[in-house]
């Protein structure tokens, strides 16, 4: 999968989940959703760091291929 798609994916995902949030009516809704947020919120993360981590691993100021 393509990172930009990937990272498109993840942050719909997000909102999706924050919005639900923001509709849930109990404790036990809201803390389903949040968790649900802090998964993704995670992984995003995980995938930024990779990112970096490929930045620089730059061959001869080329970005190495997905």
């Amino acid at each position: 999968m393509e990172p930009d798609k990937l990272m498109d994916g993840i942050s719909k995902e997000m909102s999706v989940a924050l919005k639900a949030m923001g509709k849930a009516k109990t404790p036990e809704e809201k803390l389903m959703h949040s968790e649900i947020v802090k998964n993704l919120s995670e992984s995003l993360g995980v995938f930024l760091s990779l990112m970096s981590e490929m930045a620089l691993l730059e061959d001869d100021g080329e970005p190495i291929p997905f």
